[in-house]
């Protein structure tokens, strides 16, 4: 099928309903690099079980509706899709075990050309099944490069989140493992650009990269370490661009700019001395 950006507005998807519990939420958070120093205890409230505690970022991978991207229907070049911005909006603080359901919709498709892509947001709100309560809603935003061109109106981009000039306040160098793209995708996002070296040659990459979204649970630890002393419940809303890939294994170091409960940061990859998030912004309570 060929891409039709107003079928993709119109597009039904299904109400998922997905149930996680305590393990789970270990295995997420050692798929974004808690737990390489086992000793940290900061870090062991995340993957070990007593007073276990729930990464504010694992809201990603909730009732998530899987590489839809690849969906014949769709028709997108799925190869060329990269995860180009995130946004999350936290309710309420993560139970360590739920049952909850999402419905995503695609809320706009942009012309950026045909150089550049597609620009395509989706949205979803996460509701615990059991309670009522909305935990959180997450704002998608993928660049399928290989399928700008179709025309139509040009939107406006909302502007991105300043970056300051000034040297940050802070810095905090996390290292990721070699296997953590396979380890990250057991969460639930199978992309094989992240474990099929084949594919992500095709891609244009010299090996499978890392999730984006393991790469922005990297920069929640930062985060937390950094400006919340690892309390997960102060994180409140949280938004970044994804600038470049990372490859498991590569350092990144997150910058930080405090003003007050506002915090502005990018995230670096050592090796390639590469901007790979940027733009980022943190409300925190």
């Amino acid at each position: 099928m060929n891409f039709d950006p107003d079928y993709l507005l119109n597009r039904d998807f299904p109400i998922l309903r997905h149930s996680y519990n305590e393990k789970d939420c270990m295995l997420y958070a050692l798929g974004v690099g808690m737990g390489i120093d086992p000793l940290d205890e900061n870090c062991l409230r995340f993957v070990y079980e007593d007073g276990l505690k729930v990464l504010p970022s694992q809201s990603v991978v909730m009732a998530h509706p899987g590489f839809w991207a690849k969906e014949e229907d769709i028709g997108l070049d799925w190869v060329k899709v990269l995860h180009a911005g995130q946004e999350i909006i936290l309710h309420k603080p993560l139970p360590v075990s739920a049952t909850v359901e999402a419905k995503t919709r695609i809320t706009e498709v942009t012309d950026k050309g045909e150089k550049i892509g597609a620009l395509i947001v989706s949205d979803r709100t996460v509701v615990d099944v059991d309670t009522g309560d909305e935990l959180c809603t997450l704002v998608t935003t993928i660049l399928a490069r290989g399928n700008g061109g179709f025309g139509g109106d040009r939107r406006s981009v909302p502007k991105t989140d300043v970056i300051p000039k000034e040297v940050p306040d802070e810095i905090c160098d996390l290292q990721t493992l070699p296997s953590q793209a396979l380890i990250y995708r057991l969460s639930g996002d199978f992309n094989p650009l992240h474990a099929s070296p084949i594919v992500a040659r095709n891609a244009g990459f010299q090996a499978p990269i890392l999730h984006g979204l393991s790469t922005l649970g990297v920069m929640t630890h930062a985060l937390l370490r950094i400006c919340c002393n690892y309390e997960p419940d102060r994180f409140k809303r949280i938004r970044l661009r994804f600038s470049s890939p990372v490859l498991p294994g590569e350092t990144i170091r997150t910058e930080i700019w405090r003003n007050g409960n506002e915090i502005a940061f990018r995230c670096k990859s050592l090796e390639q001395d590469k901007i790979v998030i940027n733009n980022g912004w943190l409300l925190i309570g």
